[in-house]
């Protein structure tokens, strides 16, 4: 979980503008750290990655109100530095969508850089101790570890912004008022209205505001539920990706974009064949 979905005007000016503040830091450190290699060279696959990133994130999975971020795949085949850069770059065409405003555009690519920056150290970390032939098991482990962090800190956040910041928020088939899950196609497409199920229409209000303002505790009841069935799926999309690239193109996952150019080695760019 690695995206605020927090509009203007609900956060306190003091933490979205730290936001800011955090992440113009971390851009300015990763635009020095790009400028020093051919980052240039690398500007199309950052707006290819970029770009699967919007569209993932922007596809959620219905029963369990997640969106696949693509975040530790982007973060082992960029690098840290390209990383901060893409994160900024994607939270602001979310952003012009609707998904947040633009006030925690800096918290939202704090929290998405770390995600991926967290993703690609963890994932190395993981490749000293079972090889680079496991590269694709330490890349589902590593999103797995990575997402509990992130998911954390993004808690961290709506609690320190109060019980607005976890308002509406969407919650699939998991009813926020009584922490169960419910068939979300239960009503069918169309309402018929034949049967009820007892309750007053001010125990259906009540129940209807439950389900959309949440304290800060039940929200991240909600998210530590959800959220482990998300990052199972993203860890299984993670390993299959990076896995496959590593046999493909070994040096875009076990030296990163801004690796230094070199003769090219038979097997490098087709896998041996």
């Amino acid at each position: 979980m690695s995206h605020i979905h927090i509009p203007d005007g609900v956060l306190p000016l003091w933490l979205w503008a730290g936001g800011w503040l955090v992440a113009l830091a971390m851009i300015a450190v990763a635009g020095r750290i790009a400028s020093r290699s051919e980052a240039r060279r690398k500007v199309p696959l950052v707006g290819v990655v970029a770009a699967l990133m919007i569209v993932s994130m922007s596809s959620e999975i219905v029963p369990i109100a997640y969106h696949v971020n693509l975040s530790v795949i982007a973060g082992i085949l960029l690098g840290p530095a390209l990383s901060v850069i893409t994160a900024f770059i994607v939270g602001g065409v979310l952003a012009m969508f609707g998904h947040g405003g633009v006030t925690v555009l800096g918290l939202n690519t704090m929290v998405l850089g770390a995600e991926m920056v967290i993703g690609w150290a963890i994932f190395h970390g993981l490749l000293r101790v079972i090889g680079r032939p496991r590269a694709a098991l330490g890349a589902g482990l590593a999103t797995v570890m990575t997402l509990a962090v992130t998911t954390s800190l993004v808690v961290g956040v709506v609690w320190l912004g109060g019980a607005g910041a976890a308002a509406e928020r969407e919650s699939g088939a998991l009813d926020p008022a009584t922490m169960r899950f419910e068939n979300p196609f239960a009503g069918g497409i169309f309402e018929l209205g034949l049967l009820d199920d007892g309750r007053s229409e001010a125990e259906e209000d009540r129940h209807d505001e439950d389900e959309r303002y949440l304290s800060a505790g039940r929200f991240a009841a909600v998210v530590y539920t959800l959220g482990p069935f998300g990052w199972l799926i993203e860890a299984l999309v993670t390993a299959g990706i990076i896995g496959y690239v590593a046999r493909v193109r070994p040096r875009m996952v076990f030296e990163g974009a801004l690796a230094e150019e070199r003769q090219r080695i038979p097997g490098d760019e087709s896998g041996g064949h």
